[in-house]
């Protein structure tokens, strides 16, 4: 038994090397046809220039289901169609203002935007002391006594020592989400929030508050790191400052919009469907290139490599342009609900992009065990392409819902250290995209999809 087993492991290890000196090969032609031919930057120049700011409810967002229905059409897809979805309909209105009253008296402007979903201050705008605080702590500590008329300011650097920036937005991300009702719980009146950037700059980074409704729902605003900076600067010289800011933001109804998705079939397992996408909605401050732009134009991509090489997918391939990540993710729940009740396919796997269109490092998988270490029979194959690590944890907000259909799901990790200098920012446009960072992506992502499609998990 023991040789017959012996012999057995010889076999298969020699089937699995030959398999896999062909895959070098056919890596190596995918690379070559997406650095050569690509539409990638191409449709992301159309998608930032030609269609702009993309949040959801907003006519740019109707645009850009148009254009990117008729996109996967052109690339090849062989069936592409719309899946309704209801979102919210946030207008940011007229510019925001602000200014403090410094110590010598005199009114200094501040750079600061509304955040998402916050209501207004309308008009007239609202005046009242500034208090900062750096933790829920300090801000329970102050309690109403403290807070109650003011306008609570925190300022809560992102943790430079985190070498993965996620981490880092991850904790500083709580003040932005739930630190405005914590704050109107103490009977604050606005809330102001240092911009979750990695560096000093002189951007407001906009973001999704999320309101408790047991509390009243104060005006939120995110303040640029370098004027967080000073705002703190000047308080340490003098408590009691006052401070004034206006925005003329307001919800609207829900308003209908789409899930964008292109198809190609599997010629084996038809009914064995690899999810692969990005979210087409965008903040309003700029043009959304790096979030989430990138990922999109990535995703179509694998259409136009597999029809240009004439690769036949034995499970279907699927790509998906989920609509309002930002400020609802009603996108992917819908798809997440349709698949759950989908009784016809079954849900294998599920990759997303929305990390920037930087350099690729890695992937992340949710599901390890058995199908993790099968995939990393491959990975070494991927590390001529930058990618040099398939870990455990990761996946992506809008396939997080395909979780319940017993799907693996995994999301490319590409370099993160510049991605929060545009992140949810007025910069964050088509000009601070790698043209070769981007397709370099595009590449790894249609390696990956090649493998788990003929090799199942």
């Amino acid at each position: 038994m023991r040789r017959i087993t012996s012999l057995l492991l010889f076999i298969f290890s020699v089937i699995e090397l030959s398999a896999q000196t062909n895959d070098s090969a056919m890596f190596k032609r995918i690379s070559d046809d997406v650095f050569t031919n690509s539409k990638a930057y191409q449709n992301l120049w159309f998608l930032c220039k030609k269609v702009g700011p993309r949040l959801s409810g907003s006519p740019q967002a109707e645009k850009a289901v148009k254009e990117t229905f008729r996109m996967m059409k052109e690339l090849g897809a062989d069936t592409v169609y719309l899946q309704e979805c209801m979102v919210p309909h946030w207008v940011r209105g007229a510019k925001e203002n602000a200014f403090l009253v410094d110590v010598n008296g005199k009114p200094v402007n501040l750079n600061i935007c509304a955040l998402g979903n916050s209501v207004g201050t309308g008009k007239k705008g609202i005046k009242a002391e500034v208090v900062e605080v750096h933790s829920f702590k300090e801000l329970d500590e102050l309690g109403e006594k403290g807070v109650k008329g003011k306008i609570v300011f925190y300022n809560f650097p992102m943790n430079p020592t985190n070498v993965e920036t996620f981490r880092s937005y991850g904790e500083a991300g709580q003040y932005r989400g739930r630190g405005p009702s914590m704050a109107a719980k103490y009977g604050a009146i606005g809330a102001m929030v240092r911009s979750l950037a990695s560096n000093i700059d002189d951007y407001p980074h906009t973001g999704t508050t999320t309101y408790n409704d047991s509390f009243p729902k104060i005006p939120a605003i995110a303040v640029s790191t370098r004027h967080a900076e000073y705002i703190s600067n000047e308080l340490k010289k003098k408590k009691g400052l006052q401070m004034y800011f206006r925005t003329e933001c307001e919800m609207l109804p829900d308003a209908k919009s789409y899930n964008v998705i292109g198809e190609i079939k599997g010629t084996e397992f038809p009914n064995e469907i690899i999810t692969v996408g990005g979210h087409l909605d965008s903040w309003d401050l700029a043009e959304g290139a790096h979030d989430d732009g990138a990922g999109c134009i990535q995703s179509m991509e694998i259409i136009r490599v597999y029809k240009a090489l004439g690769i036949k997918p034995k499970r279907t391939i699927r790509v998906v342009m989920f609509m309002n990540e930002e400020n609802g993710l009603r996108g992917g729940k819908k798809y997440g609900e349709v698949a759950a009740a989908d009784k016809t396919n079954k849900y294998i796997f599920a990759l997303e992009s929305d990390a920037g269109g930087f350099t690729p490092r890695s992937f992340g998988f949710t599901i390890g065990g058995a199908p993790l270490q099968k995939l990393k029979n491959w990975e070494p194959l991927f590390k001529p392409y930058g990618v040099y690590e398939f870990a455990e944890g990761g996946g992506g907000a809008d396939i997080g819902p395909l979780k319940e259909t017993g799907a693996m799901l995994c999301g490319l990790r590409p370099d993160s250290q510049r991605y929060f200098d545009h992140h949810h920012a007025g910069n964050d446009v088509f000009e601070a995209v790698s043209k070769r960072e981007l397709e370099l992506g595009a590449v790894n992502m249609v390696l990956l999809l090649y493998v788990v499609d003929q090799y199942g998990l």
